[in-house]
């Protein structure tokens, strides 16, 4: 008799075990459809293959994405950014890559890179972000005292505008409660890769250079995040400072898709990182050139190649962690560059659509339009509504492009929209999508920007951390250029 108590009493401990239990799972599939399935995928790869991190909200932030070939041209001290850059309606983060910041030359190429101009990229860049005080004298602390554009150091100009060590920006910073969980495959916070896979910026770490001078920084509105050469490539983040505390996993990967394949002349740098609880991904790139028939063919091959090699290494220890390894496994994707296709039209009858400002026609045979339509390269991404002019050939210091200068054949380009910024996954929105009209190399330069959804856990999600909506809603008719 005492034996069946024992067991009524069991059972019925049992019963109410698995009643809440199932009403758990209830309770948790009400509060997982309140919110689109596919976007809360994507939104927290921390999430795939595991439970669902409590307390999750979603916040928007402004991301600014620029692309422009500067033609191996160095950039002088009295150029201004401040229009490129879109300085009147400033961004929280700033993505901006660039094309033959050097001459593609064999001693560039084959022997060691250049990385002046990087230097000068990077020091205007921040004087257009962070605006220094007009009456002060155009000098850098590069830690020799040298003139600002005497002759910097890319290694040494970068530490000016870090706010964040490199090892906190590539440590891994996963959530306490899956460390908890997970106690005996807990993430290292300061576990660091092999440098030589995932070199931030062209130089090693100087921990002890870098506390010097963090005393000079507090004023930073824009703080470096990563910046990464590869022969002409470059590519250099930045971001509000108060944002660089919730970058983690930082990892660069380089891909050379140049002369026979493996030289850095042509090819990409890709940055990925997690901003609070999501992944990003940036992919600058610079693809096979040529306007004879078949030339796209060899860009779509790059693009695939790009695709299939990039392969950022592993940086923690967590196998529930599954920060992504591959370009297309990111929740938000950017890909911008001198992609080089091409118009599938003569010269003339380009340049007769080009005077017409017939957009959409020449659109319709803009070869990454095809190759996109075909399915053969970039399926899945998105592009823009193209209002502009082609970027693609100018004659330097002018208006006017290289055929109108040049009669000869061999000189002579046909115009083309070389210039793109492509993007993948959801929590995208595209803001707008335009060209400067810098006559500083043979390209114009691409802008857009983003509003972009990020997974916080609450902790700086408030207004103060992202730009106000209301004050990106801005018509369409407001951001396209009068003069195109």
């Amino acid at each position: 008799m005492a034996i069946g108590n024992k067991d009524r009493k069991k059972k019925s401990f049992l019963q109410k075990i698995f009643s809440r239990e199932r009403d758990g799972r209830k309770l948790s599939k009400r509060r997982d459809d309140s919110v689109d399935q596919s976007d809360s995928e994507s939104l927290c790869p921390s999430s795939r293959g595991g439970s669902m991190i409590s307390r999750q909200h979603v916040q928007s932030y402004k991301v600014f994405v620029a692309t422009w070939n500067a033609g191996g041209i160095s950039p002088h001290s009295g150029l201004n950014l401040d229009d490129f850059l879109q300085v009147d309606n400033l961004s929280d983060i700033y993505v901006l890559g660039f094309q033959e910041i050097v001459p593609l030359n064999a001693g560039n190429v084959l022997v060691i890179e250049d990385n002046e101009p990087a230097a000068k990229w990077l020091s205007l860049v921040n004087q257009s972000l962070n605006k220094p005080s007009k009456v002060a004298p155009r000098r850098m602390n590069t830690g020799s005292g040298a003139l600002f554009f005497a002759k910097p150091s890319l290694r040494k100009i970068s530490k000016n505008f870090r706010t964040e060590s490199k090892r906190k920006l590539k440590s891994c910073n996963c959530t306490a409660e899956m460390e908890r969980k997970h106690s005996m495959d807990f993430c290292c916070p300061l576990q660091q890769p092999n440098l030589s896979e995932v070199d931030f910026s062209s130089e090693e770490d100087d921990e002890d250079s870098l506390t010097n001078s963090f005393s000079n920084r507090n004023h930073m509105k824009y703080s470096l995040v990563a910046s990464k050469q590869m022969v002409g490539i470059f590519v250099t983040i930045w971001m509000r400072t108060e944002l660089v505390q919730y970058v983690s996993h930082l990892r660069i990967c380089c891909i050379s898709r140049g002369i026979m394949g493996c030289l850095g002349n042509k090819g990409c740098i890709s940055v990925s990182f997690q901003f609070h609880q999501t992944s990003f991904c940036f992919v600058c790139s610079h693809l096979a050139s040529g306007e004879k028939e078949g030339d796209e063919l060899r860009r779509n091959l790059d693009v695939i190649e790009i695709l299939k090699n990039t392969q950022f290494p592993r940086i923690c220890r967590s196998p529930y962690s599954r920060i992504p390894e591959k370009i297309l496994d990111h929740d938000r994707i950017i890909w911008l560059g001198d992609l080089n296709y091409r118009i599938s039209l003569s010269y003339s009858d380009t340049r007769k659509l080009l005077e017409a400002k017939n957009w959409d026609a020449l659109f319709d045979n803009d070869q990454l339009n095809i190759e996109r339509e075909a399915g053969r390269v970039f399926k899945g991404w998105k592009e823009g509504k193209i209002y502009f002019a082609p970027t693609y050939k100018y004659s330097y210091n002018s208006d006017s492009y290289a055929g109108e200068v040049h009669k000869s054949k061999s000189k002579r380009r046909t115009p083309a929209w070389c210039d793109r910024v492509l993007w993948h996954g959801n929590g995208i929105q595209q803001l707008f999508y335009w060209r400067g009209e810098s006559r500083f190399s043979d390209h114009r330069p691409v802008l857009a920007a983003f509003l972009v959804d990020v997974l916080t856990n609450g902790i700086g999600s408030s207004s103060k951390r992202g730009l106000s909506s209301s004050n990106m809603k801005i018509e369409i008719e407001e951001l396209l250029p009068t003069k195109y």
